[in-house]
């Protein structure tokens, strides 16, 4: 959601947009009701101050702006940033964490550039190797995406281990490319190859939250923007978010390989389900 993003950003806001992001995320609903006279009023901040917050955050102006806040608001649904308690029966669960999951991924959907997966699709459909780095709860999002992109008929690989990530980065030349995945965006492990890769001469695609240092060495930037706090259960809502951008990406390399690798692909699922099947037949 857009509020999230005004908090992931925060620290990285001049002194006057900080005023305007607070006003904002102190009165969300009053906000969409109000002009920007108003909320310059509230902020204590001049009405060009504004329109600099809303172009900071990656919007043409307060219109803009004003729109997105008002389409995420409306998309909120009751009780989806309710934290499990420890009485909570297992209906109440299932409500809390499907209502999560649930805004997460509509959230995502609303505000995914389609010209920055279009970037990255490029990049990748050229790529005479694809590696993918995260650490962590990331790496389990790496180890997926080279999962499903070998697939691709490229060579891919995933790491996790900053040191070895760090000696593959060095390795990596112009041609190459790696995906850099971080839910926070500001591991030093992980700048540090990105920073190597970049020398090298590979492109690299990042996902992670906008404004962050690992967000302004990318190639091309696919922003996720997720608030952090000290709730253990934050992760597995924003870990779909990621999984679905890198199947996002994975479908859309398969179709830009074309029909013909579409069918080499189905050709080789074909042959394994014959193989498999016979040798079902074989032992039983």
């Amino acid at each position: 959601m857009l509020l999230d993003s005004i908090r992931t950003q925060l620290d990285s806001l001049s002194k006057s947009e900080k005023k305007v992001a607070l006003a904002v995320l102190d009165h969300p609903s009053q906000t969409v009701s109000q002009n920007i006279t108003a909320l310059a009023k509230s902020a204590q901040v001049s009405e060009p101050t504004v329109v600099r917050f809303c172009r900071t955050l990656g919007y043409d102006g307060w219109h803009e702006f004003k729109l997105k806040l008002a389409q995420g608001l409306a998309l909120a649904m009751p009780g989806a940033n309710e934290q499990p308690a420890q009485d909570d029966l297992a209906a109440d669960l299932v409500n809390k964490i499907c209502s999560r999951s649930i805004n997460t991924l509509l959230d995502l959907r609303n505000n995914l550039n389609p010209e920055a997966i279009q970037r990255a699709l490029d990049i990748l459909s050229r790529a005479s190797k694809i590696e993918f780095y995260g650490q962590g709860t990331s790496g389990i999002v790496a180890a997926d995406a080279q999962h499903k992109f070998f697939r691709s008929g490229v060579p891919t690989v995933a790491y996790s281990d900053p040191n070895i990530h760090s000696i593959a980065a060095a390795l990596l030349r112009g041609g190459d490319c790696l995906v850099a995945i971080s839910q926070r965006g500001n591991s030093p492990a992980l700048v540090r190859s990105v920073k190597l890769a970049r020398r090298g001469g590979a492109d690299v695609i990042v996902l992670a939250p906008s404004g962050t240092p690992l967000a302004d060495l990318a190639t091309v930037l696919i922003p996720i923007d997720l608030v952090f706090n000290t709730d253990p259960y934050t992760p597995i809502s924003a870990r779909l978010a990621y999984l679905v951008v890198i199947d996002v990406l994975a479908v859309g390399l398969a179709l830009q390989r074309g029909p013909e690798f579409r069918k080499k692909m189905q050709n080789a699922q074909k042959a394994l389900q014959e193989f498999d099947m016979q040798f079902d037949s074989f032992i039983g």
